[in-house]
């Protein structure tokens, strides 16, 4: 994308925008200028720059848009997340998907699960405990959790492992007490952290759902893609979900958001539940 500085400085937060819109394919409207404007000022300051005008500059004039992308995504990002976010869906994962999916597989198959848009982790760790506690009881599989992000912020946030304590009040008793671990010495601010059993379940790694090819297995058994499509163009929507239903195996499930309908109705899916799709 190619864009003069003054074009930036007079556009502001609506040009980077835009930018962000071409690289990243998230949409941010015209309303939200001030909110992107606001989350860059806080990078500009840690670049030492005056000014909107000065940060263009850097952008378009000085070739500092390649080494900033990251930082400029990881400003202008929404990373809302909760554990145990529609947690129907992870009933039906343990009630249906895994008793499914291990009647086709040999013994003792390894599961393989991807958070696509897995923000700081809260997806991911609650698949883990929940894949975790089942495993308990059947102990007939074994289970690896992938979650990738465009976010380079959130990503460091999953591979810590660390939360403020307030964030974990949808975990279930049972499971707080067995996957996490408080602080002993609390500051202001109480924190817990998931179990090193736990942790060591779950890798994290960097992904642009923009790409147009994926650098993973495509013999995935469970794609949770849930409530980020709404931030693409249609035609992005159906993109993106086409590449993450192709790594996915034969009797395979993609998980949507229930505020998303179906994307991509030309797909070889079926829809088994409730914004849960089955590739045939």
């Amino acid at each position: 994308m190619v864009l003069a500085t003054d074009d930036c400085v007079r556009g502001r937060g609506q040009v980077i925008a835009k930018l962000i819109e071409g690289e990243a394919g998230i949409k941010l409207p015209p309303g939200k200028r001030l909110m992107v404007e606001g989350r860059l000022r806080k990078r500009m300051r840690a670049l030492g720059q005056p000014d909107f005008a000065s940060y263009c500059s850097l952008l378009f004039k000085q070739g500092g848009l390649e080494r900033e992308l990251t930082h400029l995504i990881n400003a202008v990002t929404t990373n809302k997340t909760d554990f145990f976010r529609e947690a129907e869906h992870f009933d039906f994962l343990v009630e249906h998907m895994v008793p499914t999916l291990l009647k086709a597989r040999e013994r003792n198959p390894l599961l393989k699960i991807w958070s696509a848009a897995s923000s700081t982790g809260a997806e991911a760790y609650t698949l883990a405990m929940v894949l975790d506690d089942l495993q308990s009881q059947r102990s007939d599989f074994r289970f690896a959790i992938l979650g990738t992000d465009i976010s380079t912020a959130v990503l460091a946030q999953g591979r810590r492992a660390v939360y403020p304590a307030e964030m974990i009040a949808p975990v279930p008793p049972e499971m707080q007490a067995r996957y996490l671990m408080h602080a002993r010495r609390p500051g202001a601010r109480r924190e817990v952290r998931m179990v090193p059993e736990l942790r060591r379940q779950v890798r994290f790694t960097h992904l642009n759902l923009m790409d147009q090819s994926y650098p993973f297995d495509r013999d995935v058994d469970v794609i949770f893609l849930r409530n980020v499509l709404i931030y693409f163009e249609k035609a992005d929507q159906d993109a993106v979900v086409a590449r993450l239903v192709d790594h996915l195996r034969p009797g395979g499930y993609i998980v949507l958001g229930h505020s998303e309908s179906m994307i991509g109705t030309s797909l070889a899916v079926r829809q088994v539940a409730p914004a849960v799709f089955q590739k045939l």
